[in-house]
């Protein structure tokens, strides 16, 4: 404890320089303004970015790409509640219900408790990764590829049971986001697969592209195609910036779960932050709430809180295995690789001795980080609020112009705006059909990994695909997913079920 309390008093020396308060300023600013705009996401931000950081020292250098990461986190929200386009993959899951609080006209609410529960978050992120970093690596070095793989089965069969409506389509949601992942070069291989000849898509379909198609675009049509009276007009009833103390009871439960599975999923490489969000809208929709509370895909504020929540936290540990270990578990932890590797820095386990002021004061600055989130995010809610009293007639061609520039911008291809059109008519024919499209984008994001794993663990077992049931962690994981199969199965459940997610007519 005591050596943990040292450690932290050396990293707020550092991260309450003047210079390393002001990356860290920088950074979650531009991360915000960078969640806000659709498409582009931290990981092209970064990349743009990552020559600027020649002339920076590292410690500067990785506080500020740190608060581009964590602050695109939070500005992915701010699209996904106001007009149902997730800045973010990670967001998916809050559009579900902070969308429909925002068509009730309770932006605000939404957004605070986005806020809030993020903040909350960020900081146990911050504590944990201080205090349980290298127990953590540990943990993460049991998973070979057959755990990720039962992992992510898992985390599909979690989605089904999340999905709302019918669960057939939920399934043929997941199948065609599985099938869609696809279409791209095979990994062992090296080979094109489903491209067509079409060049562009040998390294598979642009996951940006297909978010917002589907939930961006299929969403304007699907306004287009209401008479005019019908159309989403938010000014009618625009309710209170804050959430009420009803609000605070709902969602604070909601907050804590959250964190907790987002601070454990965090640190499994291969998208901890967005499977601790949907995990935890699934826990949320399992955890009975309180009488009169309104069904989740309706606004319910603990569908908003618990996700963010989750991302949040899983954001921030997701640093855990990258400073420890040298293994980025995703794609922005892998620029934060090459930058440390740019500035002459070895990541893996001898950082925290060789570099112990790099090591704390990038934990460090993360807390002051997320102050200065919460700090910018709450006033400015009322702002984003005011977009929304821009009317409909407006606001639809700039939405997609916006996202039209941010499909542009991810490989200066006219052919991701294209991609992104054709599946803003599937989203519109998804919509008329009643399906959930957020399964879909996890299939779409899980298949490749978990192909890729499924086909490495066999290559290690040669052939043996008793290697799933037979490693514990793994069997563990498999067992769990069957366990959610038969209680859904169960008649009992699915009556229960189907009575939750009575459609409103």
């Amino acid at each position: 404890m005591a050596d943990l309390l040292n450690n932290l008093a050396l990293g707020f020396g550092v991260a309450f320089t003047l210079q390393n308060l002001l990356y860290a300023f920088m950074g979650t600013v531009l991360g915000t303004l960078i969640g806000v705009l659709p498409g582009l996401g931290p990981v092209a931000t970064i990349a743009m970015l990552l020559p600027s950081i020649y002339a920076l020292d590292a410690t500067p250098a990785l506080i500020m790409l740190a608060g581009i990461y964590y602050g695109a986190q939070y500005g992915g929200s701010t699209t996904a509640i106001l007009i149902n386009v997730p800045g973010e993959s990670s967001s998916v899951v809050t559009a579900l219900d902070g969308y429909q609080m925002a068509r009730k006209g309770r932006a605000g609410a939404a957004l605070a408790a986005a806020g809030l529960g993020s903040f909350f978050a960020g900081c146990v992120g911050t504590v944990v990764i201080a205090a349980f970093a290298p127990p953590l690596t540990e943990l993460a070095f049991k998973f070979g590829p057959a755990e990720y793989f039962s992992l992510m089965v898992l985390g599909l069969i979690g989605a089904v049971v999340l999905a709302s409506g019918s669960l057939v389509k939920a399934i043929a949601m997941i199948l065609l986001g599985l099938l869609l992942g696809q279409v791209n070069t095979d990994v062992i291989s090296g080979v094109p697969r489903y491209s067509f000849d079409v060049p562009q898509l040998t390294d598979g379909i642009g996951f940006v592209a297909v978010a917002m198609g589907v939930f961006g675009f299929g969403e304007i049509i699907a306004n287009l195609g209401r008479p005019a009276e019908h159309r989403e007009v938010f000014t009618k009833h625009v309710k209170g910036l804050w959430p009420t103390l009803d609000d605070f009871k709902r969602a604070w439960p909601a907050v804590v779960r959250g964190t907790a599975l987002g601070s454990i999923l965090g640190v499994l490489p291969g998208g901890g932050a967005l499977l601790s969000s949907f995990a935890s809208y699934t826990l949320e929709k399992k955890t009975p709430g309180k009488p009169g509370e309104i069904p989740f895909g309706q606004g319910n504020i603990r569908g908003v809180a618990g996700p963010e929540s989750a991302n949040n936290a899983g954001a921030q540990t997701s640093f855990i295995p990258m400073l420890t270990l040298g293994i980025p578990p995703n794609a922005v932890m892998a620029l934060m690789v090459g930058a440390m590797t740019i500035k002459g820095i070895q990541p893996g386990p001898q950082v925290m001795t060789s570099n112990p002021q790099l090591f704390w004061g990038l934990i460090a600055s993360m807390w002051v980080g997320n102050l200065m989130l919460i700090v910018l995010n709450l006033p400015l809610i009322g702002i984003w609020i005011k977009l929304l009293t821009v009317p409909y007639r407006f606001l639809f061609p700039a939405i997609i112009v916006f996202c039209s520039i941010g499909l542009y911008t991810l490989n200066n291809s006219s052919f991701d705006v294209y991609i992104g059109g054709i599946f803003g008519f599937v989203g519109y024919v998804f919509y008329k059909l009643g399906c959930e499209p957020a399964p879909l984008l996890l299939g779409f994001i899980l298949g490749p990994m978990m192909e890729e794993n499924l086909r490495r663990a066999l290559l290690l077992s040669r052939g043996d695909w008793s290697t799933f049931v037979t490693r514990p962690l793994s069997a563990g994981l498999l067992l769990g997913a069957l366990a959610m199969v038969v209680v859904v199965m169960l008649p009992a459940m699915r009556k229960k079920r189907e009575e939750a997610f009575q459609e409103e007519e």
